[in-house]
């Protein structure tokens, strides 16, 4: 193919640092189709030199099997080489993309991208597509300056209601904004693109599900091979300033952070309230609070690369009737199931110290697959430090018969007997030692367990009654 004047003077340039330019580096085929869907786009390659340039290879990175086709000057292909652009010129290519988005089957999210080789040099340019009906959450602002949001977001309209007739995804980063309210009907399902965010930003999240219908958060490819697969996406970011989000009845799994919860302990309402929820297969960290106000019961926190619950810089903490399990397996980890800190260190590495007012976990297991599972991370030179478990379950080495106060009728090391960790089935087999292990008490305030089986004749450990 040539496209390029034959009575040309100049020779195409040969310097491999020459690159092209594009008029976008993602064509976004944003239209939600509702028959089998067929739409073209078309962006601008650009030759910004004062000499010719020759492209030796454009191409589909997914080849004959890819969904979208693309013409250059008039010629249908998948795949050309040597086209030529002239000094100061360009040339335009068009994409069709032809999907049917009410197949079920299909992906979430369509991708693909057109390959450039010019002197050696390998550019391309993203292809996204809806692979099916569902509410698509796109970037639509972009950083304007070093002082803006550092990455491509959309905003959330306020106080919106996300339902559950269809599936909700999410690509880039997506905001609660400022004193606004996302509601999530009990049902829905959400997904996250790679590294997509739910960002709450001094605004508030609702999580609404419910036992017969949870809320689903996870990501994007829906091939039984991604179905336990960590790290597909972000995470759930509740920003410091945002309060009273709630999270009842949801299932959090496959991104590298589950919840993040970062309000710095301003408020006197907790930060997050979750209850009835399994967050699992994170690749970094299931539940990671900082400084925040955080209170949890019936929850199942496990399968993490890093950390399953992390409790940073201080703040008030509440875990009741939860399981924190660690056997993760697709790596070597290092770190325990639980940390507690308070401080941090700034980037001139000075030390700062915040209160961690209260720490409490009653009637909870803590174990995993190391020897010791918990560490109690305590600036060194003193400062507030509070922290109590109750008729807890725990993999440790920490002497806990030597201190009363803050291990109170504790049971050290003993087996949970969980149906099949390696399932992320955390419930609780014959002969477990969380049976009937549990404080009254402490299960009074959680009559029922995460299935709403009633506890309070004899209370279990943990987050399932067995």
């Amino acid at each position: 193919m040539f496209l390029a004047t034959n009575c040309r003077k100049d020779k195409p340039i040969t310097d491999i640092s020459a690159k092209l330019t594009f008029s976008a580096d993602t064509i976004v085929f944003d239209t939600v189709f509702t028959t089998i869907g067929s739409t073209t786009k078309l962006f601008k390659v650009i030759n910004p030199y004062k000499q010719a340039i020759n492209i030796s290879t454009i191409k589909l990175a997914g080849g004959p099997s890819s969904q979208y086709r693309m013409n250059i000057d008039g010629v249908s292909c998948i795949e050309t080489h040597n086209v030529e652009i002239a000094a100061k010129d360009s040339i335009f290519i068009f994409v069709k993309v032809n999907i049917d988005p009410l197949n079920s089957n299909s992906p979430l999210i369509v991708s693909d991208s057109i390959l450039f080789e010019t002197n050696g040099n390998q550019q391309k340019v993203m292809l996204v597509a809806w692979g099916q009906d569902a509410y698509y959450y796109y970037p639509n602002h972009f950083p304007q300056s070093s002082h803006d949001f550092p990455y491509p977001y959309s905003i959330i309209s306020c106080d919106a209601t996300w339902k559950n007739d269809k599936p909700h995804v999410i690509y880039g980063w997506a905001v609660v904004d400022s004193a606004c309210t996302l509601n999530i009907e009990a049902g829905t399902r959400v997904h996250l693109h790679s590294n997509a965010v739910l960002f709450v930003y001094k605004g508030t999240l609702h999580i609404n599900g419910t036992l017969s219908d949870p809320v689903t958060v996870q990501g994007d490819r829906l091939e039984q091979d991604y179905q336990d697969i960590p790290g597909q996406w972000g995470k759930i970011w509740l920003y410091a300033g945002s309060i009273n989000n709630t999270v009842d009845y949801a299932v959090i799994k496959n991104g590298i952070i589950g919840l993040q919860a970062d309000t710095f302990g301003s408020s006197l309402v907790p930060t997050l309230a979750m209850n009835n929820t399994i967050i699992k297969n994170m690749s970094d960290v299931g539940l990671y609070a900082q400084g925040s106000t955080v209170n949890a019961t019936n929850c199942v926190i496990a399968n993490c690369g890093v950390y399953a619950v992390a409790l940073m810089i201080g703040g008030s903490y509440d875990f009741r009737h939860c399981t924190i399990g660690n056997y993760w397996t697709y790596s070597t980890r290092q770190t325990p199931a639980l940390i507690l800190n308070n401080y941090y260190k700034d980037v001139n590495e000075v030390y700062h110290e915040r209160d961690l007012n209260k720490a409490d976990f009653g009637n909870c297991i803590i174990y995993g697959s190391m020897d010791d599972e918990i560490s109690l991370d305590k600036y060194s030179s003193g400062g507030i430090y509070n922290y109590k478990f109750e008729n807890c379950l725990m993999k440790t080495t920490i002497d806990i018969a030597g201190d009363a106060m803050h291990y109170i009728s504790c049971i050290k090391n003993g087996d949970p007997s969980f149906v099949d960790y390696t399932m992320n089935n955390y419930e609780l087999a014959a002969g477990s030692a969380a049976i009937n292990a549990g404080s009254l008490t402490i299960a009074s305030s959680v009559p029922f367990d995460i299935k709403n089986v009633y506890r309070l004749s004899s209370p279990d450990i943990g987050a399932y009654e067995k």
